[in-house]
């Protein structure tokens, strides 16, 4: 590829479950005009179940090596936005491949918002435990570190709507001259 040809940006959401990598990636996604891609998606059409059922049936390291694969193809395409799964910056070659083959924005919130959102969210396997508050609180403790070791950008989540939460990634993008400005 020349380097006068516009190479479109490949944009990844990371952070814990519930942060809203999926919701916001797809309307990122169509602020920028760029395809979009949820990694838990393409790993469920592989798998041919739900990651709870395979996570259940064969175990977290099966998944993480699914996971793992998945992530290389996808972080290998030309641009778009990718949200992946919570725990995929557990892997050190999926923080390599993330933060040198795009633009990664962590959307970090607190245990306790995140308890907020998912309280009654029993599709998520990592959380159907006896104190999910405490598991969360656990979950960040461990991968807040990652997930900042990846990102290129860090955006608090807090109560912002989602199309605000859009705004501010955007601009995030626009003053570093990744995507053009309006």
């Amino acid at each position: 590829m020349e380097s006068s040809q516009i190479r479109l940006p490949s944009v990844a959401l990371v952070g814990l479950p519930g942060s809203g990598k999926s919701t916001i990636g797809r309307q990122l996604a169509r602020r920028l005009k760029l395809s979009f891609l949820d990694s838990d998606h393409v790993i469920e059409e592989r798998l041919g179940c739900s990651i709870r059922d395979y996570f259940e049936r064969e175990g977290e390291a099966s998944f993480r090596d699914v996971e793992e694969a998945v992530i290389d193809e996808l972080t290998g395409m030309a641009s778009g936005v990718l949200s992946t799964g919570g725990g995929s910056v557990l892997r050190p070659a999926n923080r390599q491949r993330l933060h040198e083959r795009g633009h990664v924005v962590y959307l970090r919130s607190s245990p306790e918002e995140l308890f907020r959102r998912l309280r009654h969210d029993v599709s998520r396997p990592l959380l159907q435990v006896a104190d999910p508050l405490g598991r969360l609180r656990d979950l960040y403790a461990q991968r807040d570190p990652l997930y900042r070791e990846t990102a290129h950008f860090v955006i608090e989540t807090g109560r912002p709507s989602v199309s605000t939460l859009v705004n501010m990634i955007s601009m995030q993008l626009e003053l570093a001259g990744i995507v053009p400005g309006p």
